[in-house]
Protein backbone atom coordinates (compact mmCIF):
# COMPACT_ATOMS: atom_id res chain seq x y z
CA UNK A 1 0.00 0.00 0.00
CA UNK A 2 2.93 2.54 1.15
CA UNK A 3 4.60 1.38 -2.29
CA UNK A 4 1.44 2.38 -4.30
CA UNK A 5 1.31 5.82 -2.33
CA UNK A 6 4.56 6.56 -3.23
CA UNK A 7 4.62 5.91 -6.21
CA UNK A 8 1.15 8.05 -6.93
CA UNK A 9 3.14 10.75 -4.88
CA UNK A 10 5.37 10.88 -7.66
CA UNK A 11 3.02 10.48 -10.66
CA UNK A 12 1.09 13.54 -9.32
CA UNK A 13 4.02 15.71 -8.14
CA UNK A 14 5.51 15.41 -11.68
CA UNK A 15 2.38 16.70 -13.22
CA UNK A 16 2.28 19.24 -10.99
CA UNK A 17 5.52 20.82 -11.66
CA UNK A 18 4.98 20.46 -15.32
CA UNK A 19 1.89 22.46 -15.66
CA UNK A 20 3.42 25.85 -16.31
CA UNK A 21 6.33 23.98 -18.38
CA UNK A 22 4.15 24.03 -21.77
CA UNK A 23 5.60 27.37 -22.98
CA UNK A 24 7.74 29.18 -25.35
CA UNK A 25 8.66 32.18 -23.44
CA UNK A 26 12.35 33.06 -22.26
CA UNK A 27 14.31 35.33 -20.43
CA UNK A 28 17.90 35.67 -20.75
CA UNK A 29 19.58 33.34 -18.73
CA UNK A 30 17.52 30.31 -21.02
CA UNK A 31 18.42 32.43 -23.93
CA UNK A 32 22.03 31.11 -23.42
CA UNK A 33 21.57 27.93 -22.54
CA UNK A 34 18.80 27.43 -25.51
CA UNK A 35 21.66 29.67 -27.75
CA UNK A 36 24.33 26.89 -26.42
CA UNK A 37 22.51 23.97 -26.88
CA UNK A 38 22.68 24.79 -30.75
CA UNK A 39 26.64 24.58 -30.76
CA UNK A 40 28.67 21.75 -31.14
CA UNK A 41 30.42 20.02 -28.06
CA UNK A 42 33.78 21.53 -28.66
CA UNK A 43 32.00 24.95 -29.52
CA UNK A 44 29.86 24.53 -25.58
CA UNK A 45 33.07 23.92 -24.51
CA UNK A 46 35.56 27.18 -25.87
CA UNK A 47 31.84 29.34 -25.89
CA UNK A 48 30.68 28.63 -22.59
CA UNK A 49 34.41 28.33 -20.86
CA UNK A 50 34.02 32.29 -20.91
CA UNK A 51 30.63 32.19 -19.26
CA UNK A 52 30.35 31.87 -15.04
CA UNK A 53 29.17 28.45 -15.25
CA UNK A 54 30.78 24.82 -15.71
CA UNK A 55 29.44 23.07 -19.08
CA UNK A 56 27.94 19.68 -18.45
CA UNK A 57 24.16 21.01 -18.26
CA UNK A 58 25.12 22.90 -22.29
CA UNK A 59 26.39 19.66 -23.12
CA UNK A 60 23.17 17.95 -21.68
CA UNK A 61 20.95 20.58 -23.42
CA UNK A 62 22.65 20.01 -26.84
CA UNK A 63 21.93 15.76 -26.96
CA UNK A 64 18.39 16.89 -26.29
CA UNK A 65 18.88 19.43 -28.95
CA UNK A 66 20.08 15.98 -31.22
CA UNK A 67 16.88 14.55 -30.46
CA UNK A 68 14.82 17.22 -30.71
CA UNK A 69 15.69 20.02 -32.76
CA UNK A 70 15.50 23.43 -30.92
CA UNK A 71 12.48 22.67 -28.89
CA UNK A 72 11.74 24.40 -26.09
CA UNK A 73 9.39 22.49 -24.30
CA UNK A 74 11.45 19.39 -24.89
CA UNK A 75 13.83 21.71 -23.06
CA UNK A 76 11.85 22.61 -20.19
CA UNK A 77 11.14 19.19 -19.81
CA UNK A 78 14.37 17.97 -19.59
CA UNK A 79 14.54 20.14 -16.61
CA UNK A 80 11.54 18.75 -15.22
CA UNK A 81 12.95 15.17 -15.68
CA UNK A 82 15.59 16.31 -12.78
CA UNK A 83 12.95 16.55 -10.61
CA UNK A 84 11.34 13.76 -11.39
CA UNK A 85 14.67 12.20 -10.94
CA UNK A 86 15.32 13.44 -7.56
CA UNK A 87 11.29 12.47 -6.39
CA UNK A 88 12.49 8.84 -7.85
CA UNK A 89 15.41 8.62 -5.56
CA UNK A 90 12.57 9.45 -2.52
CA UNK A 91 11.57 5.59 -3.57
CA UNK A 92 14.67 4.02 -5.16
CA UNK A 93 17.14 5.27 -2.15
CA UNK A 94 15.55 7.12 0.74
CA UNK A 95 12.92 4.66 1.21
CA UNK A 96 15.92 2.07 1.05
CA UNK A 97 17.72 3.57 3.47
CA UNK A 98 15.68 5.67 5.74
CA UNK A 99 12.13 3.85 5.57
CA UNK A 100 9.29 4.13 3.49
CA UNK A 101 7.95 7.06 5.93
CA UNK A 102 10.50 9.16 5.25
CA UNK A 103 11.08 7.81 1.51
CA UNK A 104 7.26 9.30 0.64
CA UNK A 105 8.65 12.90 2.23
CA UNK A 106 11.50 12.79 0.48
CA UNK A 107 9.67 12.80 -2.31
CA UNK A 108 6.67 15.14 -1.42
CA UNK A 109 9.13 17.60 -1.21
CA UNK A 110 10.71 17.27 -3.92
CA UNK A 111 8.02 17.82 -5.79
CA UNK A 112 5.85 20.31 -3.62
CA UNK A 113 8.80 22.27 -1.68
CA UNK A 114 7.63 25.93 -2.55
CA UNK A 115 10.72 26.77 -4.53
CA UNK A 116 11.02 23.40 -6.61
CA UNK A 117 7.79 25.32 -8.48
CA UNK A 118 9.53 28.15 -9.86
CA UNK A 119 13.22 25.93 -11.12
CA UNK A 120 11.83 22.77 -12.30
CA UNK A 121 10.63 23.89 -15.86
CA UNK A 122 12.98 26.80 -15.91
CA UNK A 123 16.12 25.85 -19.10
CA UNK A 124 19.04 25.90 -16.68
CA UNK A 125 20.94 23.40 -15.01
CA UNK A 126 19.98 23.63 -11.13
CA UNK A 127 17.54 20.76 -11.00
CA UNK A 128 20.08 18.74 -12.27
CA UNK A 129 22.99 20.38 -10.16
CA UNK A 130 20.68 19.40 -7.18
CA UNK A 131 19.77 15.93 -8.13
CA UNK A 132 23.66 15.42 -8.47
CA UNK A 133 24.55 16.83 -5.28
CA UNK A 134 22.01 14.63 -3.43
CA UNK A 135 23.22 11.29 -5.32
CA UNK A 136 26.87 11.71 -4.19
CA UNK A 137 25.55 12.57 -0.68
CA UNK A 138 23.73 9.38 -0.65
CA UNK A 139 26.22 7.69 -1.84
CA UNK A 140 28.74 9.54 0.44
CA UNK A 141 26.68 8.26 3.14
CA UNK A 142 26.68 4.58 1.62
CA UNK A 143 30.48 4.75 2.01
CA UNK A 144 30.46 4.98 5.36
CA UNK A 145 28.25 1.63 5.86
CA UNK A 146 29.65 -0.32 3.09
CA UNK A 147 33.28 0.55 2.01
CA UNK A 148 32.82 -0.84 -1.74
CA UNK A 149 34.37 0.03 -5.15
CA UNK A 150 30.62 0.48 -6.29
CA UNK A 151 29.86 3.08 -3.67
CA UNK A 152 33.13 4.81 -4.30
CA UNK A 153 32.67 4.96 -8.04
CA UNK A 154 28.99 6.08 -7.96
CA UNK A 155 30.05 8.88 -5.78
CA UNK A 156 33.06 9.85 -7.59
CA UNK A 157 30.66 10.21 -10.75
CA UNK A 158 28.26 12.22 -9.54
CA UNK A 159 30.52 14.08 -7.35
CA UNK A 160 32.18 14.76 -10.36
CA UNK A 161 29.39 15.84 -12.32
CA UNK A 162 27.97 18.14 -9.47
CA UNK A 163 31.51 20.00 -9.96
CA UNK A 164 30.76 20.12 -14.06
CA UNK A 165 27.47 21.34 -13.84
CA UNK A 166 27.31 24.26 -11.44
CA UNK A 167 30.13 26.12 -9.06
CA UNK A 168 27.63 25.58 -5.92
CA UNK A 169 27.98 21.84 -6.81
CA UNK A 170 31.97 21.76 -6.83
CA UNK A 171 31.87 23.72 -3.12
CA UNK A 172 29.20 20.83 -2.16
CA UNK A 173 31.28 17.90 -3.85
CA UNK A 174 34.61 19.41 -2.74
CA UNK A 175 33.26 19.64 1.21
CA UNK A 176 31.62 15.39 0.96
CA UNK A 177 35.32 14.81 -0.48
CA UNK A 178 36.99 16.15 2.39
CA UNK A 179 34.73 15.02 4.76
CA UNK A 180 35.05 11.68 3.51
CA UNK A 181 39.25 12.17 4.00
CA UNK A 182 39.15 13.11 7.25
CA UNK A 183 36.57 10.06 8.30
CA UNK A 184 38.99 7.97 6.71
CA UNK A 185 42.05 9.23 8.94
CA UNK A 186 39.66 9.21 12.16
CA UNK A 187 38.77 5.68 11.68
CA UNK A 188 42.27 4.54 10.35
CA UNK A 189 40.98 2.63 7.66
CA UNK A 190 43.61 1.90 5.34
CA UNK A 191 41.13 0.41 2.62
CA UNK A 192 39.08 3.64 2.97
CA UNK A 193 41.80 5.85 2.53
CA UNK A 194 42.65 4.00 -0.62
CA UNK A 195 39.95 3.89 -2.50
CA UNK A 196 39.31 7.73 -1.33
CA UNK A 197 42.66 9.09 -2.42
CA UNK A 198 42.24 6.45 -6.26
CA UNK A 199 38.84 7.79 -6.61
CA UNK A 200 39.71 11.40 -5.55
CA UNK A 201 42.77 10.91 -8.27
CA UNK A 202 40.37 10.69 -10.70
CA UNK A 203 37.98 13.16 -9.95
CA UNK A 204 41.15 15.39 -10.13
CA UNK A 205 42.62 14.37 -13.21
CA UNK A 206 39.12 14.19 -15.47
CA UNK A 207 38.35 17.88 -12.95
CA UNK A 208 41.99 19.26 -14.62
CA UNK A 209 40.77 20.31 -18.37
CA UNK A 210 38.47 22.86 -17.00
CA UNK A 211 40.68 24.01 -14.84
CA UNK A 212 41.66 26.98 -17.26
CA UNK A 213 38.38 27.87 -18.52
CA UNK A 214 37.85 28.24 -14.28
CA UNK A 215 40.71 30.50 -13.85
CA UNK A 216 39.39 32.78 -16.46
CA UNK A 217 36.35 32.80 -15.25
CA UNK A 218 37.21 33.47 -11.56
CA UNK A 219 39.55 36.18 -13.20
CA UNK A 220 36.52 37.62 -15.02
CA UNK A 221 33.95 37.51 -12.53
CA UNK A 222 36.26 38.85 -10.11
CA UNK A 223 36.96 42.24 -12.95
CA UNK A 224 33.35 42.78 -12.56
CA UNK A 225 30.03 41.10 -12.22
CA UNK A 226 26.18 41.72 -11.54
CA UNK A 227 25.55 39.90 -8.16
CA UNK A 228 25.73 42.82 -5.69
CA UNK A 229 25.94 41.61 -1.84
CA UNK A 230 23.17 43.82 0.11
CA UNK A 231 22.63 43.11 3.55
CA UNK A 232 20.60 41.73 5.22
CA UNK A 233 18.49 41.12 2.17
CA UNK A 234 21.33 38.54 1.19
CA UNK A 235 21.04 36.74 4.17
CA UNK A 236 17.28 37.23 4.51
CA UNK A 237 16.66 35.45 0.88
CA UNK A 238 19.11 32.90 1.59
CA UNK A 239 17.18 31.56 4.71
CA UNK A 240 13.61 31.78 3.14
CA UNK A 241 14.94 30.58 -0.38
CA UNK A 242 12.93 27.31 0.17
CA UNK A 243 9.72 28.99 1.09
CA UNK A 244 9.65 32.05 -1.30
CA UNK A 245 6.96 33.08 -3.66
CA UNK A 246 7.06 33.35 -6.72
CA UNK A 247 8.43 37.37 -7.45
CA UNK A 248 9.22 37.76 -4.41
CA UNK A 249 12.98 35.96 -4.61
CA UNK A 250 14.62 39.35 -3.99
CA UNK A 251 12.55 41.27 -1.25
CA UNK A 252 14.66 42.64 1.87
CA UNK A 253 13.63 43.08 5.31
CA UNK A 254 9.96 44.04 5.56
CA UNK A 255 7.09 43.29 7.65
CA UNK A 256 6.16 40.31 5.15
CA UNK A 257 9.61 38.89 5.27
CA UNK A 258 9.78 39.14 9.25
CA UNK A 259 6.39 37.58 9.34
CA UNK A 260 8.12 34.99 6.86
CA UNK A 261 11.15 34.47 8.99
CA UNK A 262 9.16 33.55 12.38
CA UNK A 263 7.40 31.06 11.06
CA UNK A 264 10.40 29.21 9.36
CA UNK A 265 12.15 29.97 12.35
CA UNK A 266 9.21 28.09 14.27
CA UNK A 267 9.19 25.36 12.03
CA UNK A 268 12.88 24.82 11.87
CA UNK A 269 12.90 24.76 15.96
CA UNK A 270 9.91 22.01 15.58
CA UNK A 271 12.14 20.19 13.59
CA UNK A 272 14.57 20.25 15.88
CA UNK A 273 12.67 18.98 18.31
CA UNK A 274 12.52 15.58 16.20
CA UNK A 275 15.97 15.19 16.23
CA UNK A 276 15.80 13.51 19.63
CA UNK A 277 14.11 10.74 17.88
CA UNK A 278 16.62 10.21 15.89
CA UNK A 279 19.00 7.36 16.12
CA UNK A 280 21.07 5.74 13.24
CA UNK A 281 19.80 8.92 11.31
CA UNK A 282 21.60 11.57 13.24
CA UNK A 283 24.68 11.69 11.58
CA UNK A 284 23.53 11.78 8.04
CA UNK A 285 21.12 14.77 8.67
CA UNK A 286 23.63 16.66 10.90
CA UNK A 287 26.03 15.92 7.74
CA UNK A 288 23.19 17.26 5.58
CA UNK A 289 22.83 20.16 7.51
CA UNK A 290 26.42 21.21 8.11
CA UNK A 291 27.00 20.86 4.33
CA UNK A 292 24.35 22.89 3.44
CA UNK A 293 25.23 25.79 5.64
CA UNK A 294 29.01 25.33 4.93
CA UNK A 295 28.10 25.77 1.16
CA UNK A 296 26.47 28.81 2.02
CA UNK A 297 28.81 30.51 4.32
CA UNK A 298 31.64 29.81 2.32
CA UNK A 299 30.00 31.26 -0.56
CA UNK A 300 29.36 34.32 1.53
CA UNK A 301 33.01 34.45 2.67
CA UNK A 302 34.40 34.28 -0.73
CA UNK A 303 31.72 37.26 -1.67
CA UNK A 304 32.89 39.28 0.90
CA UNK A 305 36.36 38.50 0.47
CA UNK A 306 36.47 38.55 -2.68
CA UNK A 307 33.83 38.95 -5.18
CA UNK A 308 29.87 38.28 -4.65
CA UNK A 309 28.69 35.00 -5.91
CA UNK A 310 25.90 34.29 -2.89
CA UNK A 311 22.87 34.44 -4.63
CA UNK A 312 19.99 32.81 -3.33
CA UNK A 313 18.78 31.24 -6.82
CA UNK A 314 22.31 29.06 -6.36
CA UNK A 315 21.09 27.87 -3.22
CA UNK A 316 18.73 25.76 -5.36
CA UNK A 317 21.83 23.67 -6.17
CA UNK A 318 21.70 22.26 -2.48
CA UNK A 319 18.02 22.19 -2.35
CA UNK A 320 18.00 18.54 -1.91
CA UNK A 321 20.16 18.34 1.04
CA UNK A 322 17.31 20.72 3.26
CA UNK A 323 14.64 18.17 1.65
CA UNK A 324 16.79 15.48 2.72
CA UNK A 325 16.91 16.59 6.39
CA UNK A 326 13.53 17.42 7.19
CA UNK A 327 12.59 14.29 5.41
CA UNK A 328 14.12 12.16 7.76
CA UNK A 329 13.39 14.68 11.06
CA UNK A 330 9.92 14.68 9.82
CA UNK A 331 9.31 11.13 9.51
CA UNK A 332 10.19 10.56 13.26
CA UNK A 333 6.89 12.32 13.91
CA UNK A 334 4.50 10.13 15.38
CA UNK A 335 1.36 12.52 15.09
CA UNK A 336 0.22 11.99 11.88
CA UNK A 337 -2.12 15.22 11.98
CA UNK A 338 0.84 17.28 12.47
CA UNK A 339 3.33 16.02 9.25
CA UNK A 340 -0.40 16.55 7.47
CA UNK A 341 -0.89 19.98 8.86
CA UNK A 342 3.19 20.54 7.83
CA UNK A 343 2.77 19.27 4.46
CA UNK A 344 -0.41 20.96 3.66
CA UNK A 345 1.44 24.19 4.31
CA UNK A 346 4.14 23.71 1.90
CA UNK A 347 1.98 22.51 -0.50
CA UNK A 348 -0.73 25.55 -0.33
CA UNK A 349 2.78 27.88 -0.68
CA UNK A 350 3.57 25.56 -3.94
CA UNK A 351 0.02 25.75 -5.08
CA UNK A 352 0.22 29.73 -5.28
CA UNK A 353 3.37 29.59 -6.70
CA UNK A 354 2.64 27.22 -9.67
CA UNK A 355 -0.83 29.28 -10.38
CA UNK A 356 1.25 32.16 -10.51
CA UNK A 357 3.33 30.83 -12.53
CA UNK A 358 0.53 29.38 -14.76
CA UNK A 359 -1.37 33.06 -14.85
CA UNK A 360 2.60 34.50 -16.21
CA UNK A 361 3.99 31.72 -18.59
CA UNK A 362 1.30 31.54 -20.73
CA UNK A 363 -0.02 34.75 -20.80
CA UNK A 364 -0.63 36.16 -24.49
CA UNK A 365 1.33 39.43 -24.26
CA UNK A 366 4.79 37.32 -23.70
CA UNK A 367 5.67 37.06 -27.32
CA UNK A 368 4.11 40.58 -28.70
CA UNK A 369 7.81 42.18 -28.70
CA UNK A 370 8.84 39.65 -30.82
CA UNK A 371 5.94 39.92 -32.73
CA UNK A 372 6.00 43.18 -32.91
CA UNK A 373 9.23 43.39 -34.92
CA UNK A 374 8.68 39.90 -36.82
CA UNK A 375 5.55 41.56 -38.95
CA UNK A 376 8.19 44.86 -39.72
CA UNK A 377 11.06 43.34 -40.08
CA UNK A 378 12.19 43.35 -43.29
CA UNK A 379 15.14 41.53 -45.67
CA UNK A 380 18.50 43.96 -44.82
CA UNK A 381 17.58 45.57 -41.44
CA UNK A 382 19.37 45.31 -38.34
CA UNK A 383 18.23 45.08 -34.71
CA UNK A 384 20.90 46.45 -32.58
CA UNK A 385 20.51 46.56 -28.34
CA UNK A 386 22.48 47.78 -25.26
CA UNK A 387 20.61 45.57 -22.86
CA UNK A 388 21.40 41.87 -23.38
CA UNK A 389 18.84 40.93 -21.30
CA UNK A 390 16.18 42.30 -23.89
CA UNK A 391 18.10 41.78 -26.76
CA UNK A 392 18.81 37.76 -25.94
CA UNK A 393 15.23 37.01 -26.72
CA UNK A 394 15.68 38.82 -30.66
CA UNK A 395 18.91 36.95 -30.72
CA UNK A 396 16.85 33.56 -30.55
CA UNK A 397 13.99 33.95 -32.30
CA UNK A 398 14.90 36.76 -34.93
CA UNK A 399 17.76 34.81 -36.32
CA UNK A 400 17.33 35.70 -40.12
CA UNK A 401 18.70 39.28 -39.53
CA UNK A 402 22.22 40.72 -38.28
CA UNK A 403 22.08 41.97 -34.73
CA UNK A 404 23.60 44.03 -32.52
CA UNK A 405 24.72 44.10 -28.89
CA UNK A 406 26.10 47.81 -28.20
CA UNK A 407 28.37 47.08 -25.39
CA UNK A 408 28.55 50.11 -24.11
CA UNK A 409 29.43 49.35 -20.17
CA UNK A 410 32.72 47.62 -21.60
CA UNK A 411 32.08 44.14 -19.87
CA UNK A 412 34.12 42.07 -21.33
CA UNK A 413 31.85 39.09 -22.82
CA UNK A 414 32.83 38.77 -26.39
CA UNK A 415 33.80 35.35 -25.89
CA UNK A 416 30.77 34.50 -23.97
CA UNK A 417 28.33 35.89 -26.22
CA UNK A 418 29.68 34.08 -29.25
CA UNK A 419 26.76 31.74 -28.57
CA UNK A 420 24.35 33.79 -29.89
CA UNK A 421 26.47 34.21 -32.92
CA UNK A 422 26.37 34.34 -36.13
CA UNK A 423 23.51 36.14 -36.12
CA UNK A 424 24.40 38.41 -33.23
CA UNK A 425 27.42 40.18 -32.78
CA UNK A 426 29.18 42.01 -29.79
CA UNK A 427 30.55 45.24 -30.03
CA UNK A 428 31.69 48.15 -28.16
CA UNK A 429 30.74 50.74 -30.22
CA UNK A 430 28.34 52.34 -33.22
CA UNK A 431 31.21 51.91 -35.58
CA UNK A 432 29.65 49.15 -37.93
CA UNK A 433 26.88 51.58 -38.75
CA UNK A 434 29.49 53.88 -40.99
CA UNK A 435 28.86 52.10 -44.16
CA UNK A 436 25.37 50.64 -43.72
CA UNK A 437 22.32 51.70 -45.32
CA UNK A 438 18.63 50.79 -44.41
CA UNK A 439 16.22 50.48 -41.26
CA UNK A 440 17.57 50.03 -38.10
CA UNK A 441 15.64 48.47 -34.95
CA UNK A 442 16.51 49.47 -31.59
CA UNK A 443 15.61 47.77 -28.86
CA UNK A 444 16.04 49.01 -24.87
CA UNK A 445 14.90 47.96 -21.18
CA UNK A 446 13.58 51.33 -20.87
CA UNK A 447 13.54 53.86 -23.02
CA UNK A 448 14.68 53.37 -26.78
CA UNK A 449 14.49 57.02 -27.27
CA UNK A 450 17.53 57.27 -24.41
CA UNK A 451 19.06 54.63 -26.61
CA UNK A 452 18.56 56.68 -29.63
CA UNK A 453 20.62 59.42 -28.08
CA UNK A 454 23.80 57.97 -27.81
CA UNK A 455 23.99 57.11 -31.21
CA UNK A 456 25.53 59.00 -33.96
CA UNK A 457 22.73 61.06 -35.97
CA UNK A 458 24.29 61.43 -39.12
CA UNK A 459 21.44 60.74 -42.02
CA UNK A 460 19.27 59.11 -39.19
CA UNK A 461 15.90 59.75 -39.45
CA UNK A 462 12.86 58.10 -37.33
CA UNK A 463 10.54 55.71 -39.26
CA UNK A 464 8.60 54.56 -36.08
CA UNK A 465 8.49 56.62 -33.02
CA UNK A 466 8.92 54.16 -29.69
CA UNK A 467 6.58 51.14 -28.44
CA UNK A 468 6.78 49.93 -24.90
CA UNK A 469 5.86 46.01 -23.68
CA UNK A 470 6.17 44.66 -20.36
CA UNK A 471 5.55 41.30 -20.38
CA UNK A 472 4.39 38.98 -17.59
CA UNK A 473 7.06 36.20 -17.96
CA UNK A 474 10.28 37.34 -15.75
CA UNK A 475 8.75 41.18 -15.73
CA UNK A 476 10.57 41.31 -19.29
CA UNK A 477 10.47 45.16 -20.10
CA UNK A 478 10.72 45.85 -24.11
CA UNK A 479 11.07 49.62 -25.73
CA UNK A 480 11.36 49.53 -29.29
CA UNK A 481 11.53 52.04 -32.06
CA UNK A 482 12.82 51.86 -35.60
CA UNK A 483 14.82 54.54 -37.66
CA UNK A 484 16.67 54.58 -41.00
CA UNK A 485 20.02 55.43 -42.06
CA UNK A 486 20.39 56.74 -45.73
Amino acid sequence: MKKKLHILVIIIGTIFVSLSAFHENIWFDESYSVALAEKSFGEIWTIGGNDVHPILYYWMLHIINLIFGKNLIAYRLFSVLGVLILGIIGFTHIRKDFGEKAGIIFSYLAFFLPVISLYAAEIRMYTWVATFVVIAGIYAYRIKNKNTWKNWIIFGIFSLASCYTHYYGLMAAGLMNLGLFIYSIIKKDKKMLTKFVAIAVVQIALYMPWMICFIKQVTQVSSGFWITLKFPDVLIQSFNFQYILQGEERIGLNNQTIFTLLLIGIFYIYLASLMKKTKEERIPVICAIVLYVAVILAALIISIAVTPILYSRYIFAITGLIIFAISIMLSKEENMKKIAIVLISITTLACINEIKLIVQNYDKQNMQPVEYIEERLREGDIIIYNKIGAGSTFAIFLNNNQQYFVNLENWNVEEAYKAYGPQMETVRDFNFLENYKGRIWLVHENNAEEFYEKMPKDNIKIIEEKIDFETKYHNNKYSIMCVEKN
